[in-house]
């Protein structure tokens, strides 16, 4: 890839991580950045993005843990579901068409960003105590489905997250966390079953690293109910945006 695009992937990837480390979601606008501007093929452009996400994860994590906004006794049980669950999906990745699971996500954060904007609590809500079970459940949903559409974990967990009342604060805080072990085992999946393009990996993971510094200070700078509402517009935006792209690329249109 030449020089001026790797630049202009870089530049525009920033904002991506403004996205990524303000409100956890951000990366469903990678991969079709990589294919429809740059004609990267979509296989190749998951793993990258994949890559890219360990280091995005792990700057967002020490971010939101410096401001004690990640609920580690969480974190650890969605790690156990999401951990095999992302070698899983990257596996199924390389066989299957991705179409249908990014449909039924579409739904879900449309659901998800509809119930946010309606709820009429306050943002500043006590933290739930879910169910180990519960956590590994949706640690597993989240593994699989970030492996199979290259999202890295946020866009699958931030919704499950706040349709479940989840403080938003400490949904965006283990969605930076629960990047780092899916985006890690994904890579090594991608690995094994097909390919990463390093070139283009590293020049996301650095564009993101700046914008998730940026995004994660955004984030502990503004109110909660604020970044609540920003979250629940986000999400909406994005479920249609998901819904508009597959219609376009639905097989046998």
């Amino acid at each position: 890839m030449e020089p001026l695009s790797l630049a202009l992937i870089g530049f525009l990837s920033i904002f991506v991580g403004i996205l990524i480390g303000g409100i956890g979601i951000g990366g469903i606008l990678l991969v079709p950045m990589l294919t429809f501007i740059f004609g990267m093929g979509v296989h190749e452009a998951i793993g990258a993005a994949m890559f890219s996400y360990i280091f995005s994860g792990l700057v967002g994590a020490v971010l939101y843990a410096r401001e004690s906004s990640i609920r580690w006794s969480m974190a650890f049980w969605l790690f156990a579901g999401a951990i095999p669950a992302a070698f899983a999906g990257a596996f199924l990745s390389s066989i299957i068409p991705s179409w249908g699971l990014e449909f039924f996500i579409a739904l879900l954060i449309i659901f998800a960003g509809i119930n946010a904007v309606i709820s009429q609590g306050n943002a500043e809500t006590m933290e739930r105590n879910l169910k180990r079970t519960s956590l590994v459940g949706i640690g597993t949903i989240t593994g699989v489905g970030s492996a199979l559409s290259g999202t890295g974990g946020p866009l699958v967990l931030v919704p499950v997250l706040v349709w479940l009342k989840v403080p938003v604060l400490t949904a965006v805080g283990l969605s930076q966390a629960v990047q780092l072990p899916i985006a890690s085992l994904a890579t090594a999946g991608n690995l094994i079953y097909g390919s990463v393009n390093m070139i283009v990996g590293v020049t996301l993971a650095i564009a993101l690293m700046i914008g998730a510094t940026i995004g994660a200070r955004i984030a502990h700078s503004i109110s909660r109910n604020t970044l609540k509402n920003i979250v629940a517009w986000v999400l909406v935006l994005v479920g249609v945006f998901m819904v508009v792209r597959l219609a376009q690329n639905w097989p046998g249109v």
